[in-house]
């Protein structure tokens, strides 16, 4: 049983965070375009970035920023311009931008942080952004999570959100995240944009070193096209506002349970993103075993959730193993093909390398039926399972999704090592989109 309960909230769940949401004029469709996250004190601070070697001007002032100062106080994320591939002037956007933050709220520019999405090769609207960050500050809320989630949305069908609460010790402890992406999501890093507070102590490089730990668990094992963004960013943050004792010890119970949490955000956000894939109709999960350690495990597991001839045959709903064994050998990582076994669900379609008779129809209707629960009508309330806040689609509808993937299970020897990816199926409304993005 699970240490932790789900709660509403996200960002602004743990204490001693608020955030803000609204349209500053940034994106041509009028929807909302401008988030910002504050700590009520200084927070450690810490990020795992695009390994683009084209990068938006957000991404290098924030690896700048992190790795002279382990501190923030504010994430600003503006949506409609990607401000990537723009030079020195996108550079010096970013620049004034976190100083206009920092003005606004009587602190350093250097205790803000910055991202962005939208159209590459385009600047941020600086006329309306200046006037869009005073309106952000007055807007602070400490319930302004669903605001800012809104807010950092551009193809997204649904708003990624969560937050978990535990107790440590006589205190609860929280964590709270909210995510964007849908389209060019790949390892590494393939969060597009994802944003966690914590309101914990917790030294700066345990924290840093979490941080990193958890994205390979979650971020980087998810893709929806192969094509790895130029303005990846996960931004963490840690206040003390619990007032429980200083995590410092990464061996310690506390630690551990910290970094649980902290993995369970994640993969839910990463989950949520992959579902959420540009023209996807069902989420995919690859389950691999018996590799000789986790991280081929994982290569298997990213290779066969990118492939796109096993995101087709997973949209026409065919159980073509072909698919997957093709994508599995592949991978890099060597194995006997005759340990191989390939599951579909409860379908055996592969047992030690020898293809399986099975139900072709009964395994054809097992990924109709989770796709078709996957997806349902949003009445506004909050998931059960503290899931997705619902957001306008890309047709006006209001919808929200939950996690029944198509499962995948491949097992390659007899190995500890595990691994588990993320992806979604390939349909033909991803060409539409992708086609159609900037005009």
């Amino acid at each position: 049983m699970a240490e932790w309960t789900v709660i509403s909230g996200g960002v602004t769940a743990p204490k001693g965070y608020q955030a803000a949401g609204l349209t500053a004029g940034l994106k041509p469709s009028g929807l909302p375009d401008l988030a910002l996250i504050v700590s009520d004190v200084d927070a450690i601070a810490a990020g795992v970035f695009t390994t683009s070697q084209v990068r938006a001007a957000c991404v290098d002032y924030c690896r700048e920023r992190l790795a002279h100062k382990g501190t923030a106080r504010a994430i600003l994320c503006n949506a409609g311009q990607a401000n990537a591939g723009t030079g020195q002037q996108g550079l010096a956007d970013a620049l004034e931008s976190a100083k206009l933050v920092g003005e606004g709220l009587g602190v350093s520019p250097d205790l803000v942080l910055l991202a962005s999405t939208g159209v590459i090769g385009q600047r941020i609207k600086m006329e309306a952004l200046r006037p869009g960050i005073g309106e952000a500050i007055a807007a602070l809320s400490p319930t302004g999570s669903d605001a800012a989630s809104r807010s950092i949305t551009t193809t997204d069908l649904v708003t990624k959100s969560i937050a978990l609460e535990a107790m440590f010790g006589d205190r609860p402890v929280r964590v709270g995240g909210i995510a964007k992406g849908s389209g060019m999501i790949h390892p590494n890093m393939a969060t597009m944009l994802s944003f966690v507070t914590c309101d914990a102590a917790v030294s700066s490089g345990l924290w840093q070193q979490m941080v990193a730990r958890v994205a390979d668990r979650s971020f980087n094992q998810v893709t929806v096209d192969g094509d790895t963004s130029t303005n990846d960013s996960l931004i963490a943050l840690a206040n003390g506002q619990s007032r429980t004792p200083a995590i410092v010890d990464g061996a310690s119970p506390e630690a551990q349970k910290l970094e649980a949490m902290l993995t369970e955000v994640c993969i839910y956000l990463a989950k949520s993103i992959a579902r959420d894939g540009e023209g996807a109709s069902c989420l995919i999960e690859v389950q691999v075993s018996g590799a000789s350690d986790d991280a081929a495990a994982r290569a298997i597991a990213r290779t066969i959730a990118g492939s796109s001839l096993t995101k087709a045959a997973i949209f026409g709903r065919d159980p073509n193993w072909g698919r997957i064994a093709g994508a599995a050998g592949r991978a890099g990582v060597a194995f006997d093909q005759n340990d191989l076994d390939i599951r579909l669900g409860e379908f055996v379609l592969m047992k030690a390398g020898q293809p399986q008779g099975f139900d072709r129809d009964g395994a054809n209707a097992y990924m109709t039926r989770q796709a078709e629960k996957s997806a349902c009508a949003s009445d506004g309330e909050i998931p059960p399972d503290g899931g997705n806040w619902p957001t306008q689609g890309r047709d006006g509808a209001m919808v929200q999704f939950v996690h029944h993937p198509v499962v995948i299970g491949v097992k390659v020897g007899q190995g500890a090592g595990m691994g588990v990816a993320w992806g979604c199926d390939l349909s033909y409304d991803y060409v539409k989109i992708n086609a159609e993005y900037t005009t």
